[in-house]
This record gives C-alpha cells, structure tokens and sequence, in this order.
C-alpha cells in the first residue's frame, strides 16, 4: 500500500524552465509522495541537458522518482540499439536537433554511440519504465490496447499509440495517467487522464496531484 499522495508531470520536451518553475509549485512532501514524469524530455524545446540535469538531482537527492518512457526516448534508444538509418530522419522531425544543441551542439554522428550524454544521463535513459502500476493507477507515456493484458502489451504501443486508445470508453480495471497526445487543456474522463498540455509548443506544463485530481501549471 503506498503512502502520501502522487505527482504525475506531462510531456516536458526540453522546457527546463517550465520543470523548475512547476516542481517549485508542487505541494510535494518528499518524505512520502511519488514524483511519476511520463517521458519525452528531451527534442523540440532548447533544454534538454539542463532537463535531466533536473531529474537525475532528484533521484540523488533521494526523491521518490519513477520515470517513464516516452516515445523519444524509445526512438533514439531503438537507434543506438540497431543502428538503422531508416530511424534517422524521424528522429529528425521529432527535433532531435535541438537536444544535439543543448549537448554543445553534438553531431548526428554521435548517435550510435550515444557518446554526447553524460553518464548519468545514459543511466537515466537505461533506467526508463514502459508503464507503472499502482492498486489506482497505471502511469504510461502514450497509452495502451484495451484488448491486451498489461504484461503483454508490446513497448511501441506503450509509446505511441494514440487511436484506438483515445477514443476508448472501456475501463481498463484501473485509471490510466498518459501522456504523448498535447490537449489545450488536461483530458479528463472516467478511465484516463491525458496530461500533455503542449509544453514544447509554448502551452502549459501540466502535473496532475493524485487521488485529489488537483492540477499545477508552469
């Protein structure tokens, strides 16, 4: 049974002011509340590096942390991984370019490697979940197929999948906390809660407090 209440802060993408300015709004209590971030935080906003910086303090400092994996992160992973060229280009348009700039301007070439971040930043990539699970909740970047036990769901879906998860109205056995698809303002609906506000698109960073479904913007 867990403790203190939970956290969840949508798609940040580099926006590491808006990180700071929101975590410094957020009534958290470290000594009993989660801090859950559903991925994506690097490509399209100019401070990727300063953005994990921020994270991996806060797993120093002892936080209670989980941090999930978006689909950027899946992506460039999958690239160092397989080396395949065909991921190249999408990972361009995903603006990858701009977390290369906030690295001091590192070349594609250094992507297979994955030699331009910092230890710990690679740990942090290493150390990414596909979803987390609590006896309320299930935390996930982009969402999941109804059809399918969670075990079982394959990590792309995890990542990616926006229809048919959007428009589904069954419940899952328990409310979903994703990310992925901006809205202008935070999905509510009886089995989901969608919380990507288009931070990268200059819109609000949004962090949702649960069971109270309270929400914090930056």
């Amino acid at each position: 049974m867990r403790d203190g209440k939970i956290f969840a802060i949508g798609d940040i993408h580099g926006c590491a002011d808006k990180l700071r300015t929101l975590l410094a709004r957020l009534p958290f209590d470290a000594g009993c509340d989660t801090l859950v971030t559903l991925g994506d935080y690097f490509d399209r906003g100019p401070g990727a590096r300063e953005v994990l910086d921020q994270l991996c303090r806060l797993r120093a400092e002892g936080v209670r942390f989980v941090a999930i994996m978006g689909n950027h992160e899946y992506l460039l992973l999958e690239y160092h991984r397989s080396k395949d060229p065909a991921l190249l280009p999408y990972l361009r348009r995903l603006g990858l370019e701009k977390t290369l700039e906030s690295y001091g301007g590192a070349s594609l070439a250094v992507l297979g490697d994955l030699s331009f971040l910092p230890a710990e930043h690679r740990a942090f990539l290493d150390s990414l979940l596909p979803y987390w699970e609590t006896e309320e909740y299930i935390f996930v970047h982009a969402g999941l197929r109804f059809d399918q036990p969670l075990n079982e769901q394959d990590i792309s879906d995890l990542c990616e999948v926006r229809e048919p998860f959007l428009s589904e109205e069954r419940d899952y056995g328990k409310r979903i906390i994703f990310g992925h698809t901006p809205f202008a303002t935070p999905l509510i609906t009886p089995n989901k809660i969608g919380i990507d506000t288009g931070a990268a698109y200059g819109n609000l960073l949004t962090a949702v407090e649960l069971p109270s479904l309270r929400f914090y913007h930056a």
